[in-house]
Formats: structure tokens, C-alpha cells, sequence
């Protein structure tokens, strides 16, 4: 018998308050995981309405976490947008479009959303033992990097933030993408390199983000050995790492078919050697013009 279950994964990132799929997932899920953004204005009709959309779906169970756009979730953050919003607030029109502070993470305490097996995570660790005999080991963190906070879960580059990540993990849930991997925007890299520097340590199995909408893609990295503080630069081995796909790619594969999907395998049965890293965001320019990944795991049979 295998020491490993094969294990299918639905991953999105940043809906922005669409649902992410036109027509029904036929395939079988075993877990599905939202990156975050799951709202564009934090509004509880969006909530209500993402959360819908993952009542439907056929998954044994499905992870969610917060993006910077997910603000009401983010108490301290709600507080201080409203404290200094341009003009004063009215509090009822305040709290019938955004509810009251903390209201919004008790809809993931309700009844429908834990019957259908949704877990909103906050950033930590996590174990969960699926029903198809398999291990899964996740790490969390909605944080990103912004020089003005004015949104949800962020930090100031020049602060950092620590991303304490286990190195026994399986999956890695950010909503921010790690420096150097499938961040590029506006000329730069926007990717948080203290993030990069807590992957390359742990070396998990997948990595899955969004943040970055042009940057939709997937990369199979294969380790570099470095004694070196990691980064996108030492710690990676080009050479032997692939890119699985990107919107030029997706453009292109939409010419001949009707793609509501992206499938790929992450046969990485050992830790410490590689790591697939997936950007999963769906929001393009303007709108939901990308879609989720589908992808394969081997995980620990338990």
C-alpha cells in the first residue's frame, strides 16, 4: 500500500465578490481552498454571497482565508477605515452594509457554513484529517505588504512580519505571493521576501496564493542547497524548475477550448526537495477573466 493518498485540490484566489465558476464542477473534490478577496468592498452581501457559492460545491471540505480586500474580518482595520473615512459615517448605514464589528466572521459560524464543512483560518497552523484516509498539514496567514495599510490584514514592508512556518507542512495558504514567484507587477517584484525566506525553510509540497491578478500561473520550483539567507535568487535551481502555466498560456489554450479549469499533478512525494507554487487569482483587469486550478497532492496516509 502507498504511503501516500492522492489528493484533489479546487484552488482560487480573489473573487472579489463573483462567483468563480459558470457552470457546475463535475470532478470530485476533496478540499477546496479560497485565497482570499473573496469580497471586493467587504459588503456582507458578498460574504453571503461567496459563501453560497461554497455551500454548493461537492467538497469534503473547503478553507478559506482572508485577502486585504476582506477588511470587516480584520477588526482593528474596519475600526480605523471608519474612524477616518473622508466624511463621517452614519453607524446604522455603517453596520446595515458592513455589519457590526465582528459580525461577519460569525457567518462562518453558522450553522449552513460549518454543515457544509467551511473553515475560516486565521494565520497558524493547522491539522485535518480528510475522509480519504489522508493527512493534511496547512499553514495559514492573510497578511500582505503595503506602504499604507489602508486595507485588511497588512503590514509596512519596512516592519515585516514574521510567517511562522512549520517545517512538517504540506500546503501553504497566503493570500500575498513570496517575492520573486509569480509577483511581477508594475516593474517590480511585490512579493514579500520574509514570506519567501519562511517557504524556502519549510519547503512544503504546494504553495498556493493570489494578490497579484496579472501573475495567474503555476511554477514547479526545484530547491537550490544554499547556506545563505534565501531568496528567489540563491535558492532556487532555474534550471530545473518549470512553469506550468500563465495568462499568456491560458489566452492562448482558450482558443480552442472552453477551459473552466486548470488541472496540473504536484508529484512532490518528498519534502525538502520541491515546491509548486500557484497563483490562483481570478479577478483580471476588470473582471473574473481567469479560473481555478485543479491540482493533485500526494499527502500522508494518516
Amino acid at each position: 500500500m502507498s504511503e501516500h493518498i492522492k489528493t484533489r485540490f479546487l484552488i482560487m484566489s480573489d473573487t472579489h465578490g463573483h462567483r468563480p465558476l459558470s457552470g457546475p464542477l463535475t470532478e470530485h473534490i476533496d478540499v477546496v481552498i479560497h485565497c482570499g478577496d473573496l469580497t471586493d468592498e467587504s459588503k456582507i452581501e458578498e460574504f453571503q454571497k461567496i459563501l453560497q457559492y461554497l455551500q454548493e460545491l461537492n467538497a469534503d471540505l473547503k478553507l478559506v482565508i482572508a485577502g486585504n480586500h476582506d477588511f470587516t474580518l480584520d477588526v482593528p482595520a474596519f475600526k480605523k477605515l471608519v474612524a477616518y473615512a473622508a466624511q463621517p459615517l452614519e453607524p446604522e448605514l455603517v453596520r446595515k452594509t458592513y455589519g457590526d464589528y465582528g459580525e461577519i466572521r460569525n457567518l462562518f459560524l453558522s450553522a449552513d457554513a460549518q454543515a457544509a464543512n467551511i473553515i475560516l483560518l486565521n494565520e497558524g497552523s493547522y491539522e485535518f484529517r480528510l475522509r480519504n484516509g489522508a493527512l493534511l498539514r496547512v499553514y495559514a496567514s492573510p497578511f500582505t505588504p503595503s506602504l499604507s495599510g489602508d486595507w485588511g490584514f497588512q503590514y509596512h514592508p519596512s516592519e515585516g512580519h514574521d510567517f511562522e512556518i512549520p517545517g512538517t507542512v504540506d500546503i501553504v495558504i497566503t493570500h500575498g505571493p513570496p517575492k520573486g514567484i509569480l509577483d511581477r507587477t508594475d516593474g517590480r517584484y511585490a512579493g514579500c521576501p520574509r514570506l519567501f525566506q519562511a517557504v524556502a525553510r519549510a519547503k512544503p509540497r504546494l504553495h498556493c496564493f493570489g494578490h497579484i491578478h496579472e501573475r495567474w500561473g503555476g511554477k514547479l520550483v526545484t530547491w537550490m542547497k544554499s547556506n545563505s539567507v534565501p531568496s528567489h535568487i540563491t535558492h532556487i535551481e532555474n534550471r530545473q524548475s518549470t512553469v506550468l502555466s500563465n495568462i499568456s498560456q491560458l489566452e492562448t489554450a482558450r482558443q480552442t477550448s472552453d477551459l473552466t479549469y486548470f488541472s496540473a499533478d504536484c508529484d512532490v512525494k518528498k519534502l525538502n526537495l520541491q515546491t509548486l507554487f500557484i497563483n490562483a487569482a481570478l479577478q483580471g483587469t476588470s473582471d473574473i477573466t481567469q479560473i481555478p486550478w485543479i491540482v493533485n497532492v500526494p499527502l500522508p496516509r494518516i
